[in-house]
């Protein structure tokens, strides 16, 4: 099996666990996106053993009554804590929905080595939908961006969340 297709397994694997967190999220009320972050092991077994999970989150704005609560912003700081550092170099961020302006922001300074992306955000993407800020050449960190990994179910329980929600609201 070529490399390439070692790493879309492997992206696909941890994505289907990102969207199991934003599944969770979305039974309790929240914004259904879900973020992973994981760190390669130094010495790669099976394909699902080759990374470590280190923490996952889901939105959870609407639970803690904060703006921030995004997933993203839940799973850096939980991962931060785990690792005992701020800088999670060596680590992959899965997140079930584009980040935008504040979570990239945290991305940047986690100094991630990847993030992987499900669905694009046409309405607040901070990557390439809506902005495009690592297109400047102002930051300290560039992580590698690999978008669309599940793309279509990444974007199908945001679309059936938010369609439920409009239901619910006319009866």
């Amino acid at each position: 099996m070529k490399q390439e297709e070692i790493q879309r397994l492997t992206d696909e694997y941890w994505m289907q666990r990102a969207l199991e967190m934003a599944q969770r999220g979305a039974h309790i009320g929240e914004i259904p996106v879900g973020a992973v972050i994981i760190r390669a092991r130094t010495e790669p077994q099976e394909l699902t053993q080759s990374a470590e999970l280190i923490t996952e989150a889901h939105n959870e704005k609407e639970l803690q009554i904060d703006p921030t609560a995004h997933a993203e912003v839940l799973a850096i700081q939980r991962a931060t804590k785990y690792l005992q550092n701020w800088r999670l170099t060596g680590c992959t961020l899965y997140v079930t929905l584009e980040p935008c302006i504040m979570c990239l922001g945290a991305i940047i300074a986690a100094r991630f080595d990847r993030v992987v992306i499900g669905a694009r955000d046409l309405k607040a993407g901070a990557i390439i939908s809506t902005y495009k800020f690592l297109e400047t050449t102002h930051f300290n960190h560039y992580p590698k961006i690999q978008m669309d990994i599940l793309q279509e179910p990444c974007s199908e329980i945001l679309k059936n969340f938010f369609q439920n929600l409009r239901q619910n609201k006319k009866t």
